[in-house]
């Protein structure tokens, strides 16, 4: 990378630190362009190079913290670890988003209504982040490392993704129905129920069966 197109990326990165600041102490419906621009010691002109607008730069700032929730949790498990089940590895990765989200309560306010499958995909698939970390081949690479098949990959991860975001909210913020930790053990079951639907059943068995 040269240093103009670094130092661009170093700007682009700043205003979405600095946005999400403001987002935080303000409110988005409170923070304005001007404010954003502001606080990152720039002017309008260059927010408008990066961002079509603020609803632009809220869509992009949701996919970079989902990005990084996401890219965290992948660092920290072995996808080619064959000892390791694919439910397992799936679950490992759903504690780790979760932990993440319950110890910053404002970033789960944040993106909660925001945080799905879609963001996730739009976040994980851009240019600049597939350079270092192509994570659809590093999802296939994990679910595939034990030789099992799968009929629709990608609509498993939008299941789990799905199931995941759509349970936690409540039970991080106000601990209703139940705790995290209560309802871990009833999430983690139906993540391995989830990889039991999409996984193809072994040839050999189907031979003898």
């Amino acid at each position: 990378m040269g240093k103009a197109e670094e130092n661009k990326k170093k700007k682009r990165t700043a205003l979405l630190s600095h946005a999400f600041s403001l987002f935080m102490s303000k409110g988005i419906s409170n923070t304005t362009i001007s404010d954003i621009a502001a606080h990152a010691g720039v002017g309008k002109g260059t927010f408008y190079f990066y961002f079509k607008d603020k609803d632009d730069l809220i869509e992009k700032l949701i996919a970079q913290k989902a990005e990084q929730l996401f890219l965290h949790a992948l660092d920290k498990v072995d996808i080619h670890d064959k000892t390791i089940s694919v439910e397992d590895k799936l679950i490992f990765i759903a504690d780790d988003l979760l932990e993440q989200l319950n110890k910053d309560s404002g970033l789960l306010k944040f993106i909660n209504k925001n945080l799905n499958y879609g963001v996730y995909k739009r976040a994980l698939t851009r240019e600049e982040i597939k350079k270092d970390w192509d994570v659809t081949a590093m999802y296939h690479q994990l679910i595939e490392c034990d030789g099992s098949r799968w009929t629709d990959p990608e609509l498993m991860l939008y299941t789990i993704v799905e199931l995941v975001n759509g349970t936690c909210h409540s039970i991080i913020l106000n601990k209703e129905p139940v705790t995290l930790e209560q309802y871990k053990p009833y999430l983690f079951g139906c993540i391995r129920n989830i990889v039991s639907v999409f996984r193809k059943p072994d040839e050999k068995q189907q031979k003898t069966t």
